[in-house]
């Protein structure tokens, strides 16, 4: 398991908060200090807090549960994009969908279009339409691709979302608060922490601090769905084995039962030829009398006239 550097959180720039101005009174509990009108967070508390959200998201990845990272504001883009492709992991960074988690099954419909819209493009279906029409085809797919093509295996509603800014995405935070589903965030001095599960105090704007976090947590998640993989694994290993122990019990039972077969066909054998013996020796204990008056009446001497 990962463990949380200081030094990394500060070269990161996780430290930076917002100017004093625009602190959120929430946000009060990991605020260490103030430096030239901006509010320094406490790493101690980032460190704590990103150590139990990796946690969180190890366990759900372990458990088979489904991640969304959420991202889209511009310094975010590219970083949660690369870390959930390298990772596996679901996400938007484009813009938020308007009740992607509230009307889901809605949301859907365009993700399985964007879906059939591939395999069309691939397959030759297109190729019956005038060009003008396949460009106008293509446009369409691309457009759908770069909202929904980070969740274009996504089935059901995530069980968790990672957002990057609570207060940029606030849609976001709102919807999920509705479904019940458990948030994960980085959460600035200008954010309310209340309004998530597992608030990550931590400078929302720099691309350094962004990358580690999301990263960080990315990894986390991987690590979970290994020891998935492998529990997959040990489960299946297990079934296979009996199932090939059985094959072999079968097997053994069966060639008993052959054996036992032959056994009785051999006990049967000796019987009958046993009564072809007897019958064989009355035959012959009938006849030898018969033969023995025969012979005596040849041999008895006649009398003289």
């Amino acid at each position: 398991m990962q463990n949380v550097s200081l030094k990394d959180l500060l070269e990161a720039g996780c430290h930076f908060g917002h100017k004093k101005e625009r602190w959120h009174p929430k946000a009060d509990a990991f605020i260490f200090g103030e430096k030239d009108g901006v509010h320094i967070i406490d790493l101690a508390k980032t460190k704590q807090a990103l150590s139990e959200a990796s946690l969180y998201v190890r366990g759900m990845a372990e458990a088979g549960k489904r991640l969304l990272l959420v991202g889209t504001k511009r310094q975010a883009r590219n970083v949660v994009t690369e870390a959930a492709r390298k990772n596996n992991i679901f996400y938007l960074t484009n813009r938020w969908v308007g009740g992607f988690l509230t009307n889901f099954e809605e949301v859907k419909k365009n993700i399985e279009k964007l879906n059939r819209m591939k395999k069309e493009s691939t397959d030759g279906s297109w190729q019956q339409f005038p060009k003008h029409e396949r460009v106008q085809l293509e446009k369409e797919m691309r457009k759908l691709g770069a909202v929904y093509g980070g969740v274009a295996d996504l089935l059901t509603v995530p069980d968790a979302v990672f957002i990057v800014d609570i207060k940029k995405e606030s849609n976001a935070v709102s919807e999920a608060q509705r479904r019940g589903i458990p948030i994960v965030a980085m959460v600035d001095t200008n954010s309310d922490p209340s309004r998530v599960q597992y608030p990550i105090p931590a400078n929302d704007d720099a691309v350094g601090s962004i990358k580690y976090i999301v990263e960080f947590l990315a990894a986390s998640y991987a690590e979970g769905m290994k020891l998935s993989q492998k529990k997959v694994e040990k489960v299946e290993s297990k079934v296979e084995k009996v199932e090939e122990n059985q094959k072999k019990a079968s097997k053994t039972q069966r060639s008993k039962e052959i054996k036992s077969e032959e056994i009785g066909a051999e006990k049967i054998v000796p019987s009958d030829e046993v009564n072809a013996v007897e019958e064989e020796k009355n035959v012959t204990m009938e006849n030898v009398p018969m033969q023995q008056k025969e012979k005596k009446k040849r041999g008895r001497p006649r009398k003289k006239v």
